[in-house]
């Protein structure tokens, strides 16, 4: 299957700035520490202030995205619970008692709903957005998950979603009883590997169980062999939330928003929007490794390195919000951490301890 033309994608620029990085390691060495002895902290910092554009980076009313749709794959039996888990879990977000919803609000985090394609019909209400495509996704061992016009209206819709929202920070979350298979399937297709490595439990299935979904997984690959490229793998493959959120990553970068990527299926749709456009990642930052099967090799494959490492594999943007924190704190060490001079600390000895670890 040959995508057809691509539907309109921001241009999106390298943010390499030697002054800025410069500016930005300059401050972190002159804190008070011995130099790097914030680790991973102050690459994180770097990494925001670049994303940014600011030696003194501020986050502003983030905003966690959770996109909802269906998978009409997951009559397959790839998942071990049913369809109707999707909208179920959509009214428990709502409800505040999901995961996300407690972690959001702890972390002050505004969450935004959004049905793409879930087979129920909500009722309007305050902190959900309608931008449903169908309910659900076609069988794609049947033939494409979606067709090129879902899946550019999909996308377009992400890029809407994102423009209404204020703020300078995006959190990528999902729901969709079998999106994991989705996301295995862009992995093997795009990443190149065979969808045995890239397939896991999803929501919980036993081993023999596992072995059927790749089964499964295998013959979609066989079916849709023509779905070589990131748009048309994307509407062979589904789904109508990861297309969203291929459009609402597209679009915050563009806007030089930080972008904070969940577990296994909110990093599938970072993978086809870095295809589409490669400066994507740089806007990225990576919360977690999650216990899905095939994360870590997605990871890799984007050379992308996790906040955390907790055995996640919930989704929602869950661990997304659980590495939010260390967002928080990166800029504050960036704005608020006296330097040697300003507070008046010698720096007498500090090449010798530095010198010794």
């Amino acid at each position: 299957m040959s995508s057809p033309a691509m539907p309109p994608i921001p241009e999106i620029d390298d943010l390499h700035d030697d002054a800025l990085e410069r500016a930005l390691q300059h401050a972190l060495d002159h804190k008070t520490k011995p130099l790097g002895s914030l680790g991973r902290l102050e690459r994180l910092a770097l990494r925001i202030g670049a994303i940014l554009g600011s030696a003194v980076p501020r986050l502003r009313e983030p905003q966690m995205l959770v996109c909802a749709a269906d998978h009409g794959l997951a009559a397959r039996g790839v998942s071990a619970y049913p369809s109707d888990v999707t909208w179920q879990m959509v009214e428990n977000f709502l409800a505040g008692g999901a995961a996300v919803s407690v972690l959001a609000r702890q972390h002050g985090l505004a969450l935004t709903v959004v049905d793409c394609g879930v087979r129920h019909d909500f009722a309007p209400r305050a902190g959900l957005q309608i931008r449903k495509i169908a309910p659900g996704t076609a069988d794609a061992l049947e033939g494409p998950a979606m067709s090129a016009a879902q899946r550019d209206e999909a996308i377009a819709n992400g890029r809407e979603l994102v423009r209404a929202l204020p703020g300078n920070a995006l959190l990528l979350g999902e729901m969709g009883i079998g999106n994991t298979s989705a996301a295995s399937l862009l992995l093997a297709r795009l990443g190149g590997f065979d969808v045995a490595d890239v397939t896991g439990a999803g929501t919980g299935l036993d081993a023999e169980a596992v072995v059927r979904k790749i089964g499964v997984l295998r013959a979609v690959l066989q079916r849709h062999e023509a779905a070589r490229d990131p748009l048309a793998a994307l509407a062979a493959f589904g789904g109508f939330e990861i297309a969203t959120l291929v459009g609402a990553v597209l679009q915050s970068a563009a806007e030089r928003r930080v972008i904070v990527v969940d577990g296994f299926i909110a990093t599938s749709a970072v993978l086809v929007a870095s295809q589409l456009r490669p400066h994507v990642l740089q806007r990225c930052v990576f919360a977690h490794r999650s216990g899905e099967r095939g994360h870590a090799l997605m990871l890799a494959h984007l050379r992308a390195e996790p906040l955390l490492d907790l055995g996640l594999r919930l989704g929602e943007g869950s661990g997304a919000a659980l590495a939010w924190p260390l967002l928080t704190s990166a800029c504050a060490v960036l704005g608020e951490m006296a330097s040697f001079e300003s507070a008046g600390v010698s720096t007498a000895g500090s090449e010798a301890a530095v010198a010794r670890t």
